[in-house]
């Protein structure tokens, strides 16, 4: 049965979130979520080369790695689309919005090496979607990424005068955080299974 392009975008964000199913992409998760302002910002480069990279990465794999038989390199290729939109991206952030660019500090050019990334761009091949899937797929999985992110910064600022245990402060209770979010998300487990 071919899933919607819809059903697999929706199922990207709650059923099988990318950060919160698979654990991908959690350095910056954990690094940039201390303020809800730098979450958004981030979060919104992250759904922008995601979706982006995903649907150039599809095109790059069927109409040139395939053709060619090249499909070992697709590590390498996918890679290379990855740092070149990433690198696009910086510059349109620094370029409209450069207290966000020097508030994101290193963890922009950070996105290049966003194992989420390239994860979707590696599960699109794997499940065998069509391009409108893919694109979907990139689409809902940045967003996804991005409700995470927000979801944990919120947590956090809330949390940030509150008596937190020694052992506990900093990234032990942000990973007791994200795993408690990753339990809720298992709630919305048996609405639609993408795998």
């Amino acid at each position: 049965m071919e899933l919607s392009p819809f059903i697999i975008f929706v199922a990207a964000i709650f059923t099988s979130n990318i950060l919160l199913t698979n654990f991908l992409g959690m350095c910056s998760f954990l690094s940039v979520s201390k303020e809800v302002e730098s979450s958004l910002g981030l979060g919104f480069a992250v759904v922008f080369v995601m979706t982006l990279t995903s649907a150039i990465n599809y095109v790059v794999y069927h109409y040139i790695l395939v053709p060619l038989d090249i499909i070992y390199l697709q590590y390498i290729i996918f890679i290379i689309v990855i740092a070149a939109f990433v690198q696009l991206t910086e510059m349109v952030v620094e370029r409209f919005s450069p207290l966000l660019y020097y508030s994101l500090g290193i963890f922009l050019p950070l996105i290049t090496v966003n194992c989420a990334i390239l994860g979707v761009s590696l599960f699109m091949i794997i499940r065998q979607y069509t391009f409108l899937q893919s694109v979907a797929f990139g689409a809902g999985a940045g967003l996804g990424w991005l409700l995470a992110i927000l979801a944990l910064a919120g947590i956090r600022q809330k949390i940030k005068d509150k008596y937190i245990p020694q052992g506990l402060v900093g990234a032990g209770i942000s990973l007791i955080t994200t795993g408690i979010m990753a339990l809720a998300f298992v709630g919305f487990s048996g609405v639609v299974v993408i795998q």
